[in-house]
């Protein structure tokens, strides 16, 4: 009873925070908002990186390290942070499903002195009460990708419909004679999750020759995703692949397909590009991957929380870089470092 009560006020502290901000910012979404920059172009449009007030600190707060996706997106705050020599405190919540505990830290870290704060919402909501709290001691809240909050003022992140919409666009052109495809989605309600899901579904379905017969939650859990795509295998068992809203959930499914006897015939796609997704494409086993970059996406983050600091004005949306993987092209975005940045610059150039 004290949880729910303690959620309750925090959903009525987020609404009524979200009618006090409503009067000056439109609600954001990151897709399709107009006023941004890509990551490529910062320093040309606002020129070099410029000076910081002394003591300059960052703080920063993620869904969970148990994933690899946050930890890497923790790596490039770190890898920006000791470049230019400004501190990054970096904390998670114990599990994706901790909202309230995300929120703690969140409070906390505004109250320590942060100079930013860096925010990766486990849902579009649970993190808005910071926003007046961090407004009233002049933190600037930098929004970095997946959930999004719709009173954010600066967002950092890829476009997330357009993950679905690449692994949509695969299946049309390697599968032309189409046919039945499965959706494992992520958390309910969740920006990212929404926009990858309606990215593929209406791009394959307008194809016409492909039917969604399944868009499940998998609730960015493994074996959720292993036990919903064994439940749709059994009820469609001449589906030709899969589309999975992150890597770990595609790696479960991938797991089902094998048990099943399809792996030669069911192609699997996740979202993120982690180490893990890297290697099952390398060994044939998960067909595919739409890497986000996330250590890019940490420097590029907060590069732009810090251009804030120092007083620059920044468009409401910093967009970052994605590729779709295959065992074709493996070899050309993976290591990070150097490599990989000049890889996506050149995609940005030739407008990909």
């Amino acid at each position: 009873m004290k949880f729910l009560l303690v959620t309750a006020t925090a959903a009525l502290m987020a609404l009524s925070i979200g009618s006090v901000l409503s009067a000056d910012l439109a609600p954001l979404s990151s897709d399709t908002e107009k006023d941004r920059v890509d990551w490529s172009q910062l320093e040309a449009k606002f020129g070099a990186f410029p000076k910081l007030p002394e003591g300059t600190k960052a703080g920063a707060v993620s869904k969970t390290l148990t994933n690899e996706y946050w930890r890497s997106l923790g790596e490039g705050y770190k890898s920006f942070g000791d470049r230019i020599g400004v501190p990054v405190v970096y904390q998670a919540a114990q599990s994706e499903g901790d909202q309230l505990g995300q929120l703690t830290i969140a409070e906390g870290l505004v109250t320590q002195g942060y100079n930013v704060l860096l925010v990766s919402p486990q849902t579009d909501s649970n993190l808005q009460p910071i926003m007046e709290q961090a407004k009233a001691a002049n933190v600037p809240v930098v929004n970095v990708n997946d959930a999004v909050i719709p009173q954010a003022e600066y967002y950092v992140g890829n476009v997330q419909r357009d993950n679905g919409v690449r692994v949509a666009k695969w299946f049309i052109k390697n599968r032309p004679d189409g046919g039945k495809v499965a959706i494992v989605e992520g958390q309910a309600g969740v920006y990212a999750a929404v926009q990858r899901t309606d990215g593929f579904k209406t791009t394959i379905t307008e194809a016409g020759k492909f039917e969604v017969v399944a868009s499940v939650p998998g609730n960015w859990d493994r074996q959720t995703s292993y036990d919903a795509a064994t439940n749709i295998l059994q009820q469609h068992p001449d589906l030709i692949g899969f589309y999975a809203n992150n890597d770990g959930m595609a790696l479960g499914i991938v797991e089902a397909v094998k048990a099943a006897g399809l792996q030669d015939k069911v192609a699997v796609f996740g979202t993120d590009g982690i180490s893990d997704a890297y290697a099952s494409i390398r060994a044939g086993k998960l067909t595919g991957t739409v890497d986000s970059f996330p250590v890019l996406t940490g420097e590029v983050a907060l590069e732009s929380a810090l251009r804030l600091v120092a007083g620059q004005k920044l468009p409401r949306v910093v967009a970052t870089p994605q590729a779709l993987i295959t065992k074709d092209n493996a070899d050309r975005y993976s290591g990070g470092g150097d490599a990989v940045r000049k890889a996506l610059l050149e995609d940005a150039a030739a407008g990909q």
